[in-house]
């Protein structure tokens, strides 16, 4: 039998073999060129859009403020493991933060690794951000194309509020993170019929509820809706699929819930928030119905929400406080939305398209409902979440409009388009006006988004009507100059000013306890995690010194409060720069620096000291966190020594400590509401 010889290898002119070219250069290639089949523009721009997203998360990070509950959190995990699985404020774990502890580990898997510090904590957080803009990406491309995916993914990047809360230590980022995970992994259930990405998906949603527990679930009846509908199998294995992933979305939500409140309390912290110290509590009340239906179901909903985003109602996201923050393209995607699914009206079940813009559609539904009516605490920055189902709508059904517009299927598409990218950029005009003189930027863009929309509607329909399609183009770019235009003053203004840490918003303030710059409250980490004025040295305590927040170094260079404000109950005297370094020198081997009122005093001293401090009433002052008979437990046993009391105590728990302080304590006369017990 005769032998086939090899082709000969490649050789240069000289005679020598020239090497193949390898397969991983072909994909590193690949990587930055995308497919053959994708337009040449198509992976730069996608690279462009992640460098400006990059950019805008991480812009002098290391001067960023964020929410110093959660940094006092992350500080203590890196302090303690038992911290850090709980989700303890303190690494003494007294009492919880009122959240799951998801975030603090992502968070504090950094700062372990690569020490404690403002970049340390925020670097996840802008990972996680880009991220979700990549991700958003790749699920619009699948099924309508680079052009609608460059749009959602350019939508998502220039969001105020994901601008604004990407550049903090909320646990938004991830939770949004999360969400888009499970989204994908639902729509490859959908497109597949296969069980394991829809097993994925509920496991996606389970971490995210660990992060902010209800609120991950508000996209649940989109998923579970868009996998009956459009999955490609029979409707008994939809029904059976669909129960096996519901069986892993409640094992991956409820295993740390479950694990913690079958600990003894007595060996685990209080869970702050709650009213019976369990996280069940915390799931159906603080974090569950008391934000929907306010305080008559949890102490924790007592804000009302109205001091934050305004009233309830189905125009909140609309006012003046919530406007500027995410409702640029709103109009837009609701035109987006119904047009899109009229114009695959008679598409099949099974429909890829028509699936998306269901899961977009009720993403974007859901969140909007869930946001304008509640009536318990909310935060402007809560909407971040809704929007990847605004920023999808705008991409998809931007694009479908527009192919509609120039086939020219029916006479009515001749208008939507046009009238859509009118309504929309006349609303973007009105939220610039509100801010008119607020600045350059502000008026810039007004101006831009005005002469862009003129210019978009004008030339769609003269493209229309007189056949030139180059024309259509360009007035297409128009548009999407004319609709985010204001988004990106916004975004530019929250990526280069300083932010309210516990309640971020982007561009001027307009009320509502939030805006560019104000309370961000306490000390921040910096550098690699030491004290030292903000050099990033260590000391011998390790702690976070150093702020970011002019306020509170000026507080701090007078001896006043660094702790921010506190709430009513036993801790109105705040505790100064000079009362810790007290503490400290007197510590005398206890566990905790001192006892205060709340979680941000605690905090706020927990990151200058880093020390150990015990928050007796939670965030609001009203937890039960602490009774008299465990503050005599803890002083016989010498782990707290000092107690921050005031005249103004409020709540029979807190009157007969202060009572029991005062008359067994002894004061320490230089420093106002300090008693030394033991």
């Amino acid at each position: 039998m005769t032998t086939l010889a090899p082709p000969p290898a490649p050789t240069t002119q000289d005679g020598r073999h020239r090497a193949a070219p390898p397969a991983a250069r072909s994909r590193l290639r690949a990587l930055f060129t995308g497919p053959p089949q994708d337009p040449r523009w198509a992976r730069p721009a996608l690279w462009a859009i992640l460098v400006l997203a990059t950019a805008l998360y991480a812009w002098n990070m290391s001067s960023v403020s964020g929410n110093t509950f959660y940094d006092a959190a992350v500080y203590s995990g890196t302090k303690s493991w038992k911290a850090f699985f709980f989700g303890a404020l303190d690494s003494g774990s007294f009492i919880t933060v009122d959240k799951p502890p998801f975030a603090l580990w992502v968070m504090g898997l950094s700062a372990r690794v690569l020490g404690y510090g403002t970049w340390q904590l925020m670097l996840p957080m802008v990972a996680l951000g880009t991220g979700s803009v990549a991700l958003l990406y790749r699920m619009v491309k699948r099924d309508f194309g680079a052009a609608a995916a460059t749009i959602a993914a350019l939508a998502l990047t220039l969001t105020p509020i994901t601008v604004a809360i990407t550049r903090d230590t909320n646990p938004d980022p991830v939770l949004v993170f999360l969400m888009l995970l499970g989204a994908a992994a639902l729509m490859k259930a959908v497109r597949t019929g296969r069980l394991m990405p829809l097993v994925w998906s509920g496991v996606a949603i389970g971490f995210a509820f660990n992060t902010k527990m209800m609120q991950a679930y508000v996209v649940l009846p989109a998923f579970f809706l868009v996998y009956l509908w459009a999955t490609p199998l029979g409707l008994g294995r939809r029904i059976r699929n669909l129960a096996v992933g519901t069986v892993a979305l409640v094992v991956s939500s409820a295993w740390w819930m479950v694990v913690v409140d079958l600990v003894p309390a007595s060996s685990r912290p209080y869970i702050g928030g709650s009213t019976d110290n369990t996280v069940w509590d915390l799931v159906i009340g603080y974090n569950g119905f008391g934000r929907i239906f306010g305080a008559s179901s949890s102490v924790g909903s007592q804000g009302n929400g109205a001091s934050f985003g305004g009233e309830a109602g189905l125009y909140r996201l609309f006012n003046s406080i919530m406007g500027g923050q995410i409702s640029w393209l709103i109009p837009f995607a609701l035109v987006a939305l119904v047009g899109g699914l009229v114009l695959r009206g008679r598409a099949p079940r099974t429909d890829a398209e028509r699936a998306a813009l269901l899961l977009w559609g009720g993403w974007f539904v859901l969140h909007y409902l869930t946001f304008a009516l509640a009536e318990g605490t909310f935060h402007p920055y809560y909407v971040t979440a809704m929007a990847p189902g605004i920023a999808a709508l705008a991409g998809i059904g931007g694009v479908m409009l527009y192919r509609a517009f120039r086939e020219g299927a029916a006479a009515k598409w001749s208008w939507v388009l046009p009238a859509a990218i009118a309504g929309s950029t006349v609303w973007a005009v009105v939220l610039l006006q509100r801010v008119s003189g607020s600045g350059t930027p502000y008026t810039v863009a007004e101006v831009v988004a005005g002469v862009a929309g003129a210019v978009a509607v004008i030339g769609l329909l003269l493209g229309r009507f007189t056949g030139r399609q180059r024309l259509t183009g360009i007035a297409a770019l128009a548009a999407v100059v004319a609709l985010l235009a204001g988004p990106a003053a916004y975004s530019a203004s929250a990526a280069t000013s300083s932010t309210n840490g516990t309640n971020p918003t982007a561009g001027p303030s307009t009320g509502g306890m939030g805006g560019g710059g104000g309370m961000g409250g306490g000390q921040r980490p910096s550098g690699s995690g030491g004290p030292g004025g903000g050099t990033g040295t260590s000391n011998s305590g390790g702690a976070p010194s150093g702020s970011s927040s002019s306020s509170s170094s000026s507080s701090q260079s007078t001896g006043q409060s660094a702790s921010g404000r506190t709430a009513g109950g036993m801790g109105d005297t705040q505790v100064s720069s000079a009362m810790i370094s007290y503490l400290k020198k007197n510590q005398d081997g206890a566990t905790w620096l001192v006892a205060v009122a709340t979680d941000q005093t605690a905090s706020s001293v927990i990151l200058e000291s880093g020390e150990p401090v015990i928050s007796m009433g939670g965030w609001s002052g009203s937890d039960n966190a602490m009774t008299l008979a465990k503050l005599k437990s803890l002083v016989k046993s010498g782990k707290l020594h000092y107690i921050v009391v005031s005249d103004s105590g409020q709540g029979s728990s807190n009157s007969e400590i202060s009572t029991w302080v005062k008359k067994n304590g002894t004061a320490v006369s230089a420093y106002s509401g300090l008693y030394r017990l033991g």
